[in-house]
């Protein structure tokens, strides 16, 4: 098969879809891989390194996308490249296509095989292709919000840690999945009051024996949410709900209680946002301030370490990029469930179903799709 891979375009977005390790595996297994000229530079990859490993380097993005198969990316594709992308041709990337409805319809109408990373599950129905970039997320999602904490930046002139004779700031992380451990592990490490709120007992006792008493865990459905969100200095936001619209958990009427010069770090920002005012940042311009309080949405958040994002990345998108190379997206979607949970649009029609609801397309079942 080719595979191709961008430059990626979003607004400060700077990994790559596959490293030169990956291109040389999949060379080695007799693969075609182009290479857009420097797509690989600002994570730290040169075109040389990607040439010794097998790949050829394109001029340009048009190159890649007329003469690949597959196209590998890691952002969601800017509309320029919806319409390079032709009928049949299988795109590979995180997608989040039910808060991008505009995106969804120039899929559907490409009719290109999209799969998301994002959706592709495992045999414990956890999103193993998720996990690598919402544990980076997790993790600078602290450093982020103890930077914006800083008076300089907006914020309340809080030093998360505390110092002598000070308490520490009062962390609140909404949910206990891979982007709230995470986030749990930097701001516990930094000496903050760490609050975890989810809605499941059993992940709770998971971090509280991981964590011992350097969290108080809560229950979502014991608990008065807004108690806890007027006494924090810091709010991660990080519920999941997979291929869907984050819930708003967090309303205007709750910010406008919040203390001055707090922060809002919402990691779910890619589906939409847990918190109703939240709205998609970059890098350039990470933060706004709504009633006083910093908001931090950053659509892209690892595309700022894009050297350790690119790298984890591929690590867990690198066996599947195989599967598809070799055996074609029918083959290797009808033959594994888990991977097949990653069709979200094929030949027009949408096969997701949370995509389908939320945006108000026909579901067609992903099985039906690929046959």
């Amino acid at each position: 098969m080719k595979v191709g891979v961008p430059s990626e375009i979003k607004a400060q977005e700077f990994r790559v879809g596959l490293t030169p390790l990956s291109v040389q595996e999949l060379t080695n297994h007799g693969h075609d891989v182009l290479v857009e000229n420097n797509a690989g530079y600002a994570a730290g990859f040169e075109n040389a390194d990607y040439e010794k490993a097998g790949a050829k380097i394109a001029t340009t993005a048009a190159d890649v996308f007329n003469d690949s198969d597959m196209i590998v990316k890691v952002k969601e594709p800017q509309s320029e490249e919806v319409n390079m992308l032709r009928e049949n041709q299988i795109l590979f990337t995180y997608l989040h296509l039910s808060a991008a409805p505009e995106l969804t319809r120039s899929l559907i109408d490409s009719k290109s095989t999209c799969i998301a990373y994002e959706t592709v599950t495992d045999e414990n129905k956890r999103l193993p292709l998720l996990a690598p970039m919402s544990a980076v997320a997790g993790r600078m999602s602290v450093q982020a919000g103890a930077h914006c904490l800083e008076k300089p930046q907006g914020g309340r002139g809080l030093l998360i840690g505390g110092a002598p004779g000070v308490n520490p700031g009062n962390v609140l992380i909404l949910g206990g999945g891979v982007v709230g451990e995470n986030a749990a592990e930097i701001a516990t490490g930094m000496k903050a009051k760490v609050h975890i709120i989810d809605k499941s007992e059993a992940r709770l006792e998971e971090l509280r024996v991981k964590f011992g008493d350097r969290i108080i865990p809560l229950v979502s459905d014991h608990i008065n949410l807004k108690d806890y969100v007027v006494e924090t200095d810091l709010l991660i936001g990080g519920v999941l709900i997979p291929g869907a619209n984050a819930p708003k958990l967090i309303s205007r009427e709750m910010i406008t209680d919040m203390k001055r010069g707090s922060v809002i770090v919402d990691v779910a920002i890619d589906q939409g946002g847990c918190v109703e005012t939240s709205k998609p940042t970059t890098h350039a311009n990470p933060t706004y301030v709504i009633n006083d309080v910093v908001h931090y949405c950053v659509a892209n958040m690892p595309g700022g370490v894009p050297m350790t994002s690119t790298i984890a990345l591929n690590s867990a998108t690198l066996p599947f990029v195989l599967k598809l190379a070799q055996s074609g997206y029918r083959d290797a979607l009808s033959s594994d469930a888990n991977f097949l949970a990653g069709l979200n649009i094929c030949q027009g029609n949408v096969t997701y179903k949370a995509v389908a609801e939320d945006l108000g397309y026909n579901f067609v079942d992903p099985s039906i799709a690929i046959n």
